[in-house]
């Protein structure tokens, strides 16, 4: 059997956010099992589009997940950030 995932690296970047919003780059990286630099890109990637906010308090970054941005799904269907997040993380 070939081995998948059924979500993507930046998905499973921001549950790593969504269960830690202090979550180091080291940290992501060793979750998702890619390089740091990769995680670097996938966060600046998950920034731009404007998934998440991030902000710099001392030495670590405090990640702001912005669940009410629609996600950009191929099958054109209308669900918002949240709801997936509401899914695939437990509640706090």
């Amino acid at each position: 059997m070939v081995p998948f995932s059924f979500l993507t690296n930046h998905a499973l970047a921001l549950l790593c956010i969504a269960e830690d919003p202090r979550v180091r780059m080291r940290d992501i990286a060793a979750t998702v099992d890619i390089t740091e630099r990769a995680a670097q890109r996938i966060v600046a990637d998950l920034i731009a589009a404007g998934y998440i906010d991030r902000v710099r308090e001392g030495r670590r970054n405090v990640y702001t997940i912005r669940t009410n941005r629609p996600l950009n799904l191929a099958s054109k269907r209308d669900i918002g950030l949240g709801a997936l997040l509401q899914v695939l993380v437990p509640s706090q």
